[in-house]
């Protein structure tokens, strides 16, 4: 109850101040909302090679992507905490041409912008393992008032980009929306992925960071957070036996959520390197051997470099009850999947990889996402551009 009063007091306030500023005149001008931003980074990017076209960027406060490279570029934060940047914000939602979301936001709901406004879902996943949006199994609790507000949000979508027909799928039965809302120019993002100068780059800088992957395999490990777990030891994996068994051969890089990683204490600072502070996920996979995941999104762009993969899912019974599954979890993920730490262990030292999978895998789920998504998009829905070619 006290939540759903909060929310509709923070729609309210948002909804007096949108619809003062739409009065004011529409301007050619795109607006960015960030909570993840990789997406959003490499679109606006490609956006800046065609032109002049203002840019605004809102980033909330989970956002940790740095935009401010570019002078050009407005950023504001998105958070009611900063009242000036955040009726800045309204300001430019109410008055922008193209509207850019990377998440679900509930603003959405009451933002009732012109007839010409695009809005655009760039999402934060290339695929989907757990379900979501309007089939995610936590919403049954919700209320009436609650399940008509989500509904409203999604309508708001004019596109949403997609990587693969199978992701498509997905998104009109999350967000209750028809195929002629999905655009399928790539998740721009995954242009990293065939950028060698990029790479280059990037996989020098984290040579200098951690000299220690020239020397050993790298298996990164990035669980999903779990709501109920506040510290490593609940994540189910025995670091003693890794580092006895693993040690000569393999480094442990962990991506752990800040919730964990707080309270963790490294105990084979040798062999185990917190990565979390690396925010470009992406960045990590390009020096990471093995995987080992879960029930995260991370997989799908992986596959891409066609390297092995762990599922090390410890709690896949009581999380496929909780949180749903699109399709049988072990027959969907591209590699072994185990329960505990000797498992683990044993696939890693027999080399019990699935790597005609992977590469199905990623021919599944990457399908329109061939090097050149930011360009595939930018040119989908600013006409102009490719007229200006």
């Amino acid at each position: 109850m006290v939540r759903e009063i909060s929310i509709s007091l923070y729609l309210f306030v948002f909804s007096i101040f949108f619809h003062i500023f739409k009065l004011y005149p529409q301007k050619q001008k795109s607006t960015f909302v960030a909570s993840f931003g990789d997406n959003v980074l490499f679109t606006l990017k490609e956006l800046e090679k065609h032109g002049d076209e203002q840019v605004i960027i809102l980033k909330t406060a989970q956002c940790k992507v740095d935009f401010t490279d570019q002078p050009h570029r407005i950023v504001l934060q998105f958070e009611p905490s900063r009242p000036f940047d955040w009726l800045r914000s309204i300001y430019h939602l109410a008055t922008s041409s193209h509207i850019f979301v990377d998440n679900y936001f509930g603003f959405l709901a009451v933002a009732e912008f012109r007839e010409d406004v695009q809005c655009t879902q760039l999402w934060h996943a290339a695929g989907a393992i757990k379900q979501f949006g309007l089939r995610d199994p936590s919403i049954q609790n919700r209320s009436a008032r609650a399940l008509k507000r989500f509904q409203q949000v999604y309508d708001r979508f004019t596109h949403v980009v997609v990587g693969s027909d199978k992701m498509a799928h997905i998104f009109q039965q999350s967000f209750g929306l028809d195929d002629q809302h999905m655009l399928r120019t790539g998740i721009p993002r995954t242009d990293f992925f065939f950028d060698d100068a990029a790479q280059q780059i990037v996989t020098s800088q984290l040579t200098e960071q951690y000299p220690v992957i020239q020397e050993k395999k790298v298996i990164l490990y990035a669980p999903t957070f779990r709501d109920q777990e506040l510290h490593v030891a609940k994540l189910a994996l025995d670091f003693e036996k890794l580092y006895k068994c693993l040690k000569d051969d393999y480094v442990l890089f962990l991506r752990l959520h800040p919730a964990v990683r707080d309270s963790w204490d490294n105990p084979y600072p040798d062999f185990i390197y917190d990565v979390s502070s690396i925010q470009d996920v992406n960045h990590l996979l390009i020096v990471t051997d093995i995987l080992v995941s879960d029930y995260s999104s991370i997989p799908f762009e992986f596959a891409l470099l066609e390297r092995p993969m762990i599922f090390f899912a410890y709690d896949l019974a009581e999380y496929s009850r909780t949180r749903g599954f699109w399709e049988d979890y072990e027959n969907m993920v591209p590699g072994p999947v185990v329960h505990t730490t000797d498992a683990l262990i044993h696939v890693l030292k027999n080399g019990e990889f699935h790597l005609n999978d992977v590469r199905q895998f990623a021919k599944t789920w990457n399908e329109y996402s061939t090097g050149n998504s930011s360009e595939n998009l930018v040119k989908a829905l600013y006409k102009r551009v490719e007229r200006s070619k």
